[in-house]
């Protein structure tokens, strides 16, 4: 295990690393910069500004340069407001975060949950009706679910309101953002507890007289959550990075409206910072599902 985990840590800091270059280089080849706008700078200006943030010197320097602030935990500061690229990332990761945490055990626990009954009820109404359900919310686009939810509660019952403060008015992002996940992950429940519940080890079980509850949960469940767990790991990094469209329905500053407005505007340094903070996030997570299914199923070799 400490042999794997060492060798996942080396590969996640080059991967790190080639996710840097990639970014950094196919960004600067893009036509126009960070202070072309519809309102023209004097010369003097504009060189002083790129002076200011090394876009003067060339490419292979300016991204020596980056990596060299990067290992002091330097991500620069915003070409058009100003402020630490540091700071504004974990303050809007905050509130994505917030969202996404929901939305991610609301998913899980719901999807595991109408999973089980689907693959206990197999082909009966409960079955049926939870496949239909399922298959309704993965081909529901989130921003058309969005909208539906906020035009008929939000609109017409005046049940929520479309966003403040309030704690209850995290409900309706939260459903919005993980109703296509909670479906897929309903599929995959049912359809890896059907394949357990045909497995010698569970008829052995029966045949021995263990009551039902612990061949479903000791040995049905357990070995049914390894092919969820798979799904659930990306899926929690890209659920916590943000979603820009539930995000911009809601009117939620998070980090995904972040990422896309620094893109907008060429801000080259925020581009950077973002999206090695996000690469961060997904090399980590994934790394911890491996390690959970060696938790889950010791029987899992990590080579």
């Amino acid at each position: 295990m400490a042999k794997y985990i060492t060798k996942r840590v080396f590969l996640a800091i080059a991967t790190l690393f080639i996710v840097c270059g990639i970014t950094f280089f196919a960004m600067n080849a893009i036509p126009g910069g960070p202070f072309d706008g519809e309102k023209a700078i004097s010369p003097e200006v504009r060189r002083v500004l790129e002076e200011r943030f090394n876009l003067d010197k060339p490419l292979p320097e300016q991204f020596v340069l980056y990596l060299n602030n990067l290992l002091h935990g330097d991500f620069g500061v915003s070409t058009k407001t100003g402020r630490d690229i540091k700071t504004t990332i974990f303050s809007s990761f905050a509130v994505s975060a917030k969202l996404g945490g929901m939305a991610v055990i609301v998913a899980v626990i719901f999807g595991i949950i109408l999973g089980c009954i689907a693959a206990l009820n197999r082909n009966k109404l409960a079955d049926r009706l939870i496949i239909f359900l399922s298959t309704l919310f993965t081909s529901l686009p989130s921003f058309v679910f969005g909208t539906l939810l906020l035009l008929i509660f939000s609109t017409k019952l005046n049940l929520f309101q479309a966003w403040s403060a309030d704690e209850t008015n995290y409900v309706l992002p939260v459903i919005a953002l993980s109703a296509s996940p909670m479906a897929y992950i309903t599929r995959l429940t049912k359809t890896s507890m059907l394949d357990a519940l045909g497995q010698d080890y569970v008829r052995t079980a029966r045949a021995k007289g263990v009551v039902q509850w612990k061949v479903i949960f000791k040995h049905t469940l357990r070995n049914a959550l390894i092919p969820v767990i798979t799904y659930v790991g990306p899926l929690t990094a890209s659920i916590l990075t943000g979603s820009l469209v539930i995000e911009s329905i809601f009117s939620i500053g998070g980090l995904g409206s972040k990422f896309v407005s620094c893109i907008t505007n060429r801000d080259y340094p925020m581009i950077m910072g973002t999206t090695i903070f996000l690469a961060t996030l997904m090399i980590t997570v994934n790394l911890l599902t491996d390690i959970v299914y060696k938790i889950v199923d010791p029987r899992i070799k990590l080579d």
